[in-house]
């Protein structure tokens, strides 16, 4: 059958076992039963024919780690696809190993910043967390993830990048991104594409988890993106239904929460005693439809510390990065998050919401009263600020004078057309703020009245300037609904 063979004659084989077939073709021993054991095959298995003899190794499926993986494109078997010659690494991991001991975890205290300001200010993520980024086909999952990556330059953290039965096409855009912005440095990226045997796609998250882990286990701070589990679902369903195991709900068998609980659980902030280091997973998963309820994603949703649901509806409205703010929840990350993230995230949130509520309301031609349209206004202020382009991360000083800026109500006099043009003068102006008070936002202290001044005086100073020199912005379609409300 197609991926997976059926094998007599080889006794006391153990469960996981690597079996080498005529042509250095490799199976996994998956179903091992009394009279014959059940393979996942791993390579191009359509060269292998009925009565070929079959060898077993004595180890189990592993993966090369260490240092010289990173910048590499390689395979789940460790092969390279970069075309840069053969990986130099002495060090090998199993590729299922147990996950840590609870007594030898640490709780999660430090943020892990992805550059997306609807993330970093909302849905915050911290360093040995899980957050599961979820929504529709094409709308902005990986490049959510591929962002992240990129953010982590210059902040010590190592990340591993892997794609499971993606298209080759997408994956070579995704290397490209991480090379033209200097990350693929500090990134090994794992790749088994859609045309290959359903067993590399099963093990490919498991041994990108093994390369992360020699990292965590070293004391270093790694970010780990598996893009996308569903793909990884369905091919662990195609093997399972090929090798006979009773299908369960939607066909799924029985253990498939099982495989991504055991994946995900390895995902974890280390205590002082075992090094310190840290592993951040972002497991990505498609919904259809927007069902959020479906059997996979409800799966890996109670697996994970939080979500980010990336809605079509607000993607098709140009609001990139598409975050429904409403649906999407961090259960770690606040503990986390940089103090002066915390002291203005919590009004945002709510003034978000109470905007979203009125703008539906507003939406059936309801007279509004002075406060209501103030509400709107400020709330499409705050949908214009999270709005950001891919590739574009910005820094944690930017974010927050962008963030105090916007609490103080700096923005609500700017056209909504002028807003990007606002904003980046904010940002330039956050360039300028004194060292001292850059030291104390990213050290996570609690921000003075002085220092929370100083960062709105800079804000006013940019947007005054730009008042100066700007002639006035062209009005666009929202800027015409605002001026009908008022």
């Amino acid at each position: 059958a197609t991926g997976v063979a059926q094998v007599s004659g080889l006794p006391n084989v153990g469960f996981d076992e690597l079996l080498r077939f005529p042509g250095d073709t490799y199976g996994i021993a998956f179903n091992v039963d009394e009279d014959e054991v059940g393979v996942v095959l791993l390579d191009d298995y359509w060269r292998l024919k009925a009565g070929d003899p079959v060898e077993r190794t004595g180890r189990v499926m592993d993966v090369a780690v260490g240092e010289a993986l990173l910048g590499r494109v390689i395979d789940p078997l460790g092969r390279p696809l970069d075309g840069l010659g053969p990986v130099a690494a002495s060090v090998r991991l199993p590729i299922e190993r147990p996950a840590t001991p609870i007594m030898e975890r640490a709780a999660v205290s430090v943020p892990l910043q992805t550059g997306v300001k609807a993330i970093d200010a909302l849905i915050p993520i911290g360093r040995g967390q899980r957050e599961l980024i979820l929504g529709d086909r094409q709308t902005g999952k990986t490049t959510i993830a591929i962002d992240t990556i990129l953010n982590q330059r210059g902040k010590n953290v190592l990340c591993v990048y892997c794609a499971i039965g993606q298209r080759a096409s997408a994956v070579a855009k995704c290397v490209a991104t991480l090379r033209a912005h200097g990350a693929l440095e500090y990134t090994v990226v794992v790749v088994s594409e859609g045309n290959q045997p359903p067993g590399l796609a099963y093990i490919a998250p498991y041994a990108a988890t093994s390369i992360a882990e020699h990292f965590m286990e070293a004391g270093r701070d790694v970010l780990i993106v598996y893009d996308d589990l569903t793909q990884h679902a369905r091919a662990y369903r195609e093997l399972s239904l090929l090798l006979r195991r009773p299908p369960g709900r939607e066909a799924f068998p029985g253990d498939i929460f099982y495989i991504h609980s055991r994946l995900l659980e390895r995902s974890t902030h280390l205590n002082a005693a075992r090094g310190g280091g840290s592993l951040t997973a972002l497991p990505v998963v498609e919904t259809e439809a927007q069902d959020m309820s479906a059997y996979i994603p409800t799966n890996l949703i109670s697996i994970t510390d939080g979500q980010i649901y990336l809605s079509p509806t607000l993607f098709e409205l140009g609001v990139l990065p598409a975050v429904d703010v409403g649906q999407s929840v961090s259960r770690v990350g606040g503990k986390a998050q940089l103090g002066a993230f915390r002291a203005v995230a919590g009004d945002l949130k709510l003034a978000y919401a109470q905007f979203e509520e009125l703008e539906t309301f507003s939406k059936f031609g309801a007279r509004l009263d002075a406060d209501s349209r103030q509400s709107i206004t400020h709330g499409q202020r705050i949908r214009a600020c999270l709005k950001q382009p891919a590739s574009d991360p910005v820094s944690v000083v930017e974010q927050i004078a962008i963030l105090k800026a916007l609490t103080a109500g700096l923005f609500d006099t700017v056209p909504l057309s002028g807003m990007p043009q606002a904003e980046a003068a904010v940002r330039l102006a956050a360039s300028r703020i004194p060292t001292a008070v850059a030291e104390r936002l990213l050290q996570g202290g609690k921000l003075s009245e002085d220092d929370t001044q100083t960062i709105v005086n800079a804000a006013k100073g940019a947007l005054s300037g730009l008042d100066k020199q700007s002639p006035a912005p062209v009005d666009t379609a929202e800027d015409a609904v605002e001026k009908t409300t008022a």
